[in-house]
């Protein structure tokens, strides 16, 4: 297991599930028993939980994540196979052109990190180009820029270096592949440039979300595990990892040296670039973003930069934007984030399209939203809300509704080019992806596609949304977030 006494530095109580460990007797008594530290799969400061619900999510949780555990190589090599088809056919002119090349020998073989190499997800969405409508000045600038951000870094350093670069005309920064010293592997990536003209100078920092096929990223997503930190809350431990948690001693101000560690680690490193960017260009400002998982990264990076009081950052950041976004965090932790993105001017957006799966999950309950959230109907039509319809996706009140729409949406995907121009045609896989959402309904909602199309597409209060520092150049008075 992993606590030791050396990280009763960082924490006052956890909960740690271990899947590998779980027997199906142990999970199954589970269910019958309140006593936790009976469990082989959980290490916990807690004795015992005498929620029946609580410890049955404990065990569907442990269960998927060990299920996803069995099929990790199986599931990689699939995702790997169906990623490498699709450029070869996108390489090679479709089906009948790639028998035409192997009949004269002249097939093209793609290279995974060349920059035409596209992955599973960026095949959902293929457009490149940002919206020309939407300028620097237009409230939804930043949004509009964050998503197709957050879409290329789903991608490789190749790619995301040629549209940046080439289409956006910005400058990359640079693609970094961050450690895991939980996971001994690199696990997190992070794309950053900087988008610098006469009227603005904006650097983005942008965390890659959850790849379809990795099981390791899927039980990030799913593990209920969390270490509760003095005056802060409760805060998912998978995404605490995945930001750059030092094994054993969570989350000192500096690195300490281990040799075991074969990159950096993603907080650190990206808090000291800033760093650095920011002394020399006192004008600059940072926004944060990232889709899924990389929303998750997205929250909790001002987290730890409040908790190290990294003044210099905190002060030049623009704003967090986050798209589908799972909870991070329990009740106290949300309240710690509003008092601190408040104290610091920091605006935070969370985007929910529709029924979205993920940002349904962990359970309501267990852990707490936060932040300013901008929900979008399967019109495009956007609403500010405390919170999202159906809470938690298991809903008795929202399964017809949910059924229903998904419904709608394949329907919707025969209009869309009539209505909107060709740009929001959806293509094959997307079509694909909505015909399994019939089954499964919130899947197809939490791809890139529709919240590109959100940010196009919507029409939300454009005074709400426009930068901090703007706002109040206008004599617009800036709300508090909600505590």
């Amino acid at each position: 297991m992993e606590v030791t006494p050396g990280r009763k530095q960082f924490y006052s109580n956890y909960m740690l599930l271990n899947p590998k460990k779980a027997s199906f007797f142990d999970l199954t008594a589970l269910l019958f028993s309140k006593n936790l530290k009976k469990r082989k799969f959980i290490e916990t400061s807690i004795e015992t939980e005498d929620s029946f619900w609580y410890r049955l999510v404990i065990f569907l949780s442990t269960l998927l994540q060990k299920f996803l555990l069995s099929i990790k190589t199986p599931m990689a090599l699939a995702g790997q196979t169906f990623e490498d088809m699709l450029n070869l056919f996108t390489n090679n002119g479709g089906l009948f052109g790639l028998i035409k090349k192997v009949m004269t020998g002249k097939v093209v073989i793609p290279s995974r990190e060349a920059a035409t190499y596209v992955s599973a997800v960026g095949y959902t969405d293929l457009r490149m180009d940002l919206d020309k409508q939407i300028i620097y000045g237009n409230s939804m600038y930043y949004p509009a820029l964050a998503i197709m951000t957050c879409k290329a870094v789903y991608n490789n350093a190749a790619y995301n270096k040629s549209i940046i670069e080439n289409n956006w005309g910005m400058e990359v920064i640079g693609f970094y592949n961050y450690w895991n010293d939980y996971l001994m592997q690199p696990d997190t990536q992070v794309v950053m440039f900087r988008n610098k003209t006469s009227e603005h100078d904006t650097i983005v920092v942008s965390f890659r979300g959850t790849q379809p096929f990795s099981a390791d990223d899927w039980c990030s997503d799913v593990d209920l595990s969390w270490y509760e930190f003095p005056n802060i809350g409760k805060i998912h431990s998978g995404f605490l990892k995945a930001l750059g948690m030092q094994k054993l001693v969570g989350w000192p101000k500096f690195v300490i040296p281990d040799l075991t560690r074969k990159a950096p680690l993603a907080y650190y490193d990206i808090r000291d670039r800033l760093k650095d960017l920011l002394k020399n260009s006192p004008d600059a400002k940072v926004i944060v973003t990232g889709h899924s998982l990389g929303g998750a990264l997205a929250a909790l990076f001002p987290a730890i930069l409040f908790y190290h009081d990294e003044q210099l950052v905190l002060e030049r950041m623009e704003g967090v934007y986050t798209f589908g976004q799972p909870r991070v965090g329990d009740e106290a932790f949300s309240g710690y984030m509003e008092k601190n993105l408040n104290k610091n001017g920091i605006q935070f957006y969370r985007y929910v399209y529709c029924n979205d799966i993920v940002p349904r999950v962990p359970f309501d309950g267990m852990f707490k939203h936060f932040g300013t959230c901008v929900y979008y109907n399967s019109k495009y039509q956007a609403k500010i809300v405390e919170e999202v319809p159906y809470l938690n996706y298991f809903s008795l009140f929202g399964f017809f509704p949910m059924h229903m729409n998904a419904i709608f949406e394949v329907i919707r995907s025969f209009t869309m080019k009539v209505k909107y121009g060709a740009d929001y045609t959806d293509g094959w896989l997307m079509f694909g992806v909505r015909l399994f959402g019939m089954l499964i309904p919130g899947v197809a909602n939490h791809c890139p596609q529709d919240y590109v199309n959100s940010t196009r597409l919507g029409k939300p209060d454009d005074v709400l949304f426009l930068p901090l520092h703007t706002k109040k150049a206008l004599g617009f008075e800036v709300p508090l977030l909600a505590a």
